[in-house]
C-alpha cells in the first residue's frame, strides 16, 4: 500500500503511525494548522482540512487506503462529517480500502449476554445513534464504489496513561456486583494493530468487534485498575443509589451491558494480540511498580 490517508489524527493514529512507519507514506487530515509540525515530526504529511466544511476538502490527496477515526459531531441523529469525507474521496479518487473506528454502544444494552457482529444494532443515545448512521453510509458507498470497507466496533479503549485514575482517586462509586453491567476493552495499541490489519484483510463491508477476550463487569475494571497502582477501591452502591450520585454521562454507560465476542475478528484479521486481557497491561505496571520501590 503506497498512500494511506488517516482521518482524525489521534493518539491511535499516532501509535499506528509509529509502529507502521516505513511500510506507507501517510498523510495526516488535521482542522488546527499548527499541528503540522507535530505530524511532520512522525512522518507523516499534513493536510488542513476540516469534515465540517466540505470547501477545505476539495484538494484531499487521493490515497490507495483510508483509516476514519473522526468521530461525528456531538450532537443530531446523522453524521454529516462522514458524508462530507466520502464525497471527496469520489471525487478525488477512490481508494482500495477504507476502514472505520465505530463504537460497540451501537448494540445499546444487551442485557450483559453476548454478542456476535449480526446482532441487530440498537442504539440508546446520541452518540451511538450517529455512529449506526456512519456506519450505514459507509457501507452503503463501499458497495456502490466497490471499495473494501471495514467497520472496528471498538468499545473502552486503554493504555498505560488512559486508566480511569482520577475517577479513582475521587472516590466515584461503582455499582454492586448484581447490579454491575459487562464492559468490554481494547489496548489502544492493539486497536492501532488492529485497524492497519483490516486494511489488508478486511472483508469488503465487514464488521468487527476491536475487542480484547475478557469481558469484565465494570466495577471489577475499576478495581484492578486501583489494585495496580495501590490506590482504595472504589465504594460499592446498589443502581438505585447510583442513579442518585452519579453524572447523566456515567449512567448512560452503566444501563447497558454486554458481552463482544471477537471469534470473527480473531479469526478472519489473524492478529495476535499484545494484551490479549486489560490483566496483562495492569500486570506490567504492578511489575514495573514494585520494581521502581526496589530503588
Amino acid at each position: 500500500m503506497k498512500k494511506v490517508l488517516i482521518v482524525g489524527f489521534g493518539d491511535v493514529a499516532e501509535r499506528l503511525v509509529k509502529r507502521y512507519a516505513g511500510q506507507a507514506g501517510f498523510i495526516g487530515l488535521i482542522r488546527r494548522p499548527e499541528r503540522a509540525a507535530e505530524l511532520r515530526a512522525l512522518g507523516v504529511t499534513p493536510y488542513v482540512g476540516d469534515l465540517d466544511d466540505p470547501a477545505t476538502l476539495k484538494r484531499l490527496p487521493r490515497a490507495d487506503g483510508v483509516l476514519h477515526f473522526a468521530p461525528p459531531p456531538s450532537a443530531g441523529e446523522t453524521d454529516p462529517r462522514t458524508a462530507h469525507l466520502l464525497h471527496a474521496l469520489s471525487r478525488r479518487g477512490r481508494p482500495g480500502a477504507l476502514v472505520y473506528i465505530s463504537t460497540s454502544g451501537v448494540y445499546g444494552d444487551c442485557g450483559g449476554n453476548w454478542v456476535s457482529e449480526t446482532r441487530p444494532v440498537a442504539p440508546v443515545n446520541g452518540r451511538a445513534v450517529r455512529r449506526v448512521d456512519a456506519e450505514r453510509q459507509l457501507r452503503n458507498w463501499g458497495e456502490t464504489q466497490r471499495v473494501q470497507v471495514s467497520i472496528l466496533r471498538a468499545p473502552g479503549i486503554y493504555a498505560a496513561d488512559r486508566l480511569p485514575l482520577e475517577r479513582i482517586r475521587r472516590g466515584t462509586p461503582a455499582l454492586i456486583a448484581k447490579d454491575d453491567s459487562y464492559t468490554n476493552h481494547i489496548h489502544a495499541d492493539d486497536l492501532a494493530r488492529l485497524a492497519w490489519a483490516a486494511l489488508f484483510r478486511g472483508r469488503s463491508q465487514r464488521i468487527y468487534h476491536a475487542v480484547d477476550a475478557h469481558p469484565l463487569k465494570m466495577g471489577d475494571w475499576f478495581d484492578s485498575c486501583a489494585d495496580a497502582f495501590d490506590l482504595p477501591r472504589p465504594p460499592r452502591v446498589k443502581r438505585e443509589e447510583a442513579e442518585k450520585v452519579l453524572s447523566e454521562a456515567l449512567l448512560s454507560f452503566l444501563r447497558e451491558s454486554r458481552q463482544l465476542s471477537n471469534a470473527r475478528t480473531s479469526r478472519e484479521l489473524r492478529l495476535k494480540y499484545r494484551y490479549p486481557t486489560s490483566d496483562d497491561l495492569l500486570r506490567e505496571i504492578r511489575l514495573s511498580r514494585g520494581q521502581m520501590k526496589l530503588f
